[in-house]
């Protein structure tokens, strides 16, 4: 698989509200196939866009690294375009 179609393979996406510094409660966004990929934000929407750039950059940096990245299931065909120009357009994120 090339970087497009790893960053178009679907992932489960977990969200939850925790408590967060100073007392107060965060939504805590997670792709709990992705090892240590979550995000805490108090805004639900803010920590999925998080949760998204973390994503990425975890499969740009396993990829980078030759190491495994988890496929529990197929890539969307119809992301795949859109991440190749994701990554043609910003050569600074296309690491491999």
């Amino acid at each position: 698989m090339n970087p497009a179609e790893h960053l178009a393979v679907p992932y489960v996406v977990t969200m939850e509200v925790v408590p967060g510094p100073g007392g107060r409660w965060v939504c805590r966004a997670a792709h709990p196939e992705l090892p240590g990929v979550a995000a805490e934000h108090p805004l639900a929407i803010v920590a999925l866009d998080q949760l998204e750039a973390q994503r990425i950059e975890y499969i740009l940096d396993q990829l980078e690294r030759g190491a495994a990245v988890p496929v529990p299931r197929p890539p969307l065909a119809y992301r795949v375009s859109e991440f190749e120009a994701l990554l043609d357009a910003q050569p600074s994120i296309n690491r491999t």
